[in-house]
């Protein structure tokens, strides 16, 4: 005799008393066990080589809401189809209309079912409907039929001309479709062995009670054994969406660096937006498709920055004192009025500058949204984050920016080797974009660098060099969890976030 633990043993006799084959329902009920006591001992059983768990899978059809109306009342098709044969089988769409009684909502699902059903035709040219001739009842309606009568059914059991209506009426919402899984179990040859030996049922507690120490009982009862490694339901406890959480965990790096925080508003100037980065007013990317503009109040006020503002005009003009020639046009002061949406992190740079509390030495950070009407793509959104980094002192060089900029791609993105292509910006000389590259990943291009260029820092009141970048954050957590299209970042894929690792 073998001995096994209740719930197995129960299990096994239940099974060698039907010829070896049970359902997992049908030894819950001839065993009295739970459902879940079943299927644990059945996958305790089967790691033993004692039984075999077979598992089919089934669709359950079931009318939804709309298509229990349609099945007692008819589709909008048929009624349709209906009517014109009353009105002599030609007659105009409006009257059949009319003469069926559909709701409007209805018409155009109505009339595009008849046609492509070839039940009738619509003539185009003077709004009437002719019919083809009287029609049998279709699969659809024959399935929506048995439906009303059963219920449920299993689309496994129906004849195939049924079982294909069943995505045409799924397709209209008609019906809805879940899938439910049957587990069999059945006895393996050590199993039916173990039988004929004989099972004995080991008496096991899950705790120690007061009587069983009370009465001395506890030297004898046996203690249920648990297995760790044994097969269990996964579970999906609560977390932080994996964006949100990098998004962290940058800014607390660069905090850890001694960075400090860097905030500006939503809503900006186009003073700190664009001109103040020496970008002319009429550079293209001033153009409406690349920036939101504020319809109302369509202007802010200059008042407190008026000192800067006469120097960044003279700046743009005739290159006022910095030896540069500027941009050579009249500097419209409204124009620097100009409300806009953030449309690059460095305004905030811009705003930091003339801040009185900026210091030097001084290394500064902000993490925050910008706007663009970019199309939507793998890479690109209308509104997303940008992390800005801008460092001040004496002597920085551009290669102090390079080795900033490596470090920040394989510390924060995961990047394995990265690159430095020259590239050009208004506001900084020399300019470079990053590009880096992760083993099973590939290259992906996280945004532009460079060295401010006196027509920026010296109208703002900044002598020192100052090394400033602009990187994509989505791009940057692209990378690092190793996903293609930027919209996973605000997928509602349940199933994505589940097996996102916590990075």
């Amino acid at each position: 005799m073998v001995d096994l633990r209740e719930n197995e043993a129960k299990t096994m006799l239940a099974l060698g008393d039907s010829e070896g084959f049970r359902t997992v329902s049908e030894i819950v009920e001839v065993t009295g066990l739970a459902h879940a006591a079943v299927m644990r001992a059945a996958l305790s059983l089967e790691a033993k080589n004692l039984v075999k768990v077979q598992e089919k899978k089934t669709q359950i059809l079931a009318l939804t809401e709309e298509g229990g109306k349609y099945a007692e009342g008819r589709l909008p098709e048929r009624r349709l189809l209906n009517a014109l044969g009353m009105m002599g089988g030609e007659a105009s769409v409006n009257a059949v209309l009319e003469a069926a009684s559909l709701d409007k909502s209805l018409t155009v699902i109505a009339l595009g079912w008849l046609s492509r059903k070839g039940w009738a035709r619509i003539e185009k040219r003077n709004q009437r409907l002719k019919s083809l001739g009287e029609q049998p009842e279709g699969v659809d309606e024959k399935l929506l039929s048995m439906l009303k009568e059963h219920g449920t059914m299993v689309a496994e059991d129906l004849p195939q001309e049924l079982r294909a209506s069943v995505p045409i009426l799924r397709g209209r919402n008609l019906l809805a479709v879940s899938e439910e899984a049957e587990r069999k179990l059945e006895l393996t040859k050590a199993g039916w062995d173990m039988i004929k030996r004989g099972i004995g049922v080991i008496e096991e507690v899950s705790q120690l009670t007061p009587e069983h120490v009370a009465a001395g009982k506890w030297r004898e009862v046996k203690l249920l054994r648990y297995n760790i490694e044994a097969p269990v339901a996964r579970t999906w406890p609560g977390k932080r969406h994996p964006y949100l959480r990098f998004l962290d965990d940058l800014k607390w790096r660069l905090i850890a660096l001694g960075f400090k925080e860097m905030i500006g508003p939503n809503v900006e100037l186009s003073f700190f937006n664009c001109d103040s980065l020496y970008m002319p007013q009429d550079h293209p990317a001033r153009e409406v498709h690349d920036m939101y503009f504020v319809k109302e109040p369509e202007y802010g006020n200059l008042d407190q920055y008026r000192q800067f503002l006469a120097k960044v005009k003279k700046t743009h003009e005739n290159g006022w004192k910095i030896g540069s020639r500027g941009w050579g046009y009249t500097f419209p002061m409204l124009e620097a009025a100009r409300l806009m949406l953030r449309s690059q992190t460095t305004s905030v740079s811009a705003r930091t500058m003339i801040s009185k509390e900026l210091e030097i030495p001084g290394k500064y950070f902000a993490i925050a949204r910008c706007f663009r009407p970019d199309v939507v793509d793998k890479t690109h959104l209308p509104e997303f984050f940008q992390v800005e980094g801008i460092v001040l002192d004496e002597d920085l060089t551009l290669r102090d920016l390079l080795g900033v900029l490596e470090r920040f791609a394989k510390d924060v993105a995961g990047a394995d080797k990265v690159r430095f292509r020259p590239d050009y910006f208004p506001f900084t000389e020399p300019s470079v974009e990053l590009v880096a590259y992760r083993e099973g990943y590939g290259w992906l291009e996280f945004g532009g660098s460079g060295l401010f260029r006196p027509e920026v820092t010296l109208p703002l009141g900044i002598s020192v060099p100052v090394l400033a970048w602009g990187l994509g954050v989505e791009r940057l957590f692209m990378m690092k969890a190793r996903i293609d299209d930027i919209r996973y970042l605000f997928s509602q894929d349940l199933d994505w976030l589940r097996r996102m690792e916590v990075i």
